[in-house]
């Protein structure tokens, strides 16, 4: 009996899925399964029903009226099973696995030198960690947390801030001695930038000139799709970057980048998020382990030298 249950509901979440993603493609995608796997399913469920659910057409799928009754009481089975789940989890010991999704500059910089305290920490949980600096959807690729840097968008995920880091103008000694240093932002324009190739960072900088916030023009020779790249370029003698303290602060530290322009440096800060699909404001206790520790840990300046304390956030 256990088992005809278990393949009632796995069917079910199949099927649900179908109509959410608009078709077998789709759903088979977002399943990790093949379309003629899900399909085979969903016909397997139609036989033992008795009735159809879909009507199925090359551009799309429509529900049958038996469809949309399964489909309604499906979501409620589903719902109510989660529920249990949820809260036999909230109220669990920590552990098992956390997947972690974290672009380059923090996962190298912070999260992997940090993620031994969290394991001698946690020993019954298990941290499996993807450092990319695409954006992912949690959803499609089975993550509990991606940890994201800047301005959150209107999503149905949920966000907890974790830091927040001041940008600052920085270049290598190497490339100053060369190409001298900039004493006001009037004189960018004849050195060379380090800039993004993405919108909301690669027209102009923000400066503050006699009290007065202003935006110059910046163009750079060099433009880059992520901050670590620019970090590199700017150790290897490129140019000058604007990046966050958070990102070049062991750099800064260690004399490997000077930073530039503080008097006009304007303040302005960059947001570092943990990202979590949100069920009711219920965590599971391990994905709720994780983002407390991390939040705790992650500041700019610590365990660093005190050059860093003038750059704090």
């Amino acid at each position: 009996m256990a088992r005809q249950e278990i393949n009632r509901t796995a069917e079910m979440e199949v099927f649900v899925r179908v109509v959410e993603q608009g078709g077998f493609s789709a759903a088979a995608r977002s399943l990790r399964m093949t379309p003629s796997a899900v399909s085979k399913l969903v016909a397997r469920l139609e036989a033992r029903l008795g009735a159809r659910l879909v009507n199925r057409s090359t551009r799309k799928l429509i529900l049958t009226a038996e469809g949309q009754t399964f489909h309604e009481h499906s979501l409620r089975v589903l719902a109510d099973l989660d529920e249990a789940e949820r809260a036999v989890a909230a109220s669990a010991a920590p552990r098992g696995r956390v997947r972690v999704n974290t672009s380059v500059p923090f996962g190298q910089h912070y999260l992997l030198p940090l993620a031994p305290r969290f394991l001698a920490a946690h020993p019954d949980i298990q941290l499996d960690i993807t450092v990319t600096d695409q954006v992912i959807d949690l959803m499609d690729e089975r993550a509990d947390v991606a940890i994201r840097v800047g301005p959150m968008r209107a999503s149905q995920l949920m966000a907890r801030k974790i830091a927040q880091s001041r940008m600052v103008l920085v270049a290598s000694p190497a490339y100053l001695a060369a190409a001298g240093t900039p004493a006001h932002p009037d004189d960018l324009p004849r050195h060379e930038l380090i800039t993004f190739n993405f919108a909301r960072h690669c027209d102009s900088w923000p400066f503050l000139i006699d009290g007065e916030g202003v935006f110059r023009p910046v163009h750079g020779r060099a433009e880059v799709g992520d901050g670590e790249s620019a970090r590199v370029l700017a150790l290897a003698g490129q140019g000058i970057a604007r990046l966050s303290v958070l990102h070049v602060g062991p750099d800064i530290a260690a004399g490997r980048l000077v930073p530039l322009l503080e008097a006009f440096n304007p303040g302005d800060i960059e947001l570092i998020h943990a990202v979590y699909v949100g069920h009711g404001g219920q965590l599971p206790a391990r994905v709720r382990a994780f983002i407390d520790w991390l939040a705790g840990e992650v500041t700019v300046g610590k365990g660093e030298p005190a050059a860093l304390a003038k750059f704090a956030p």
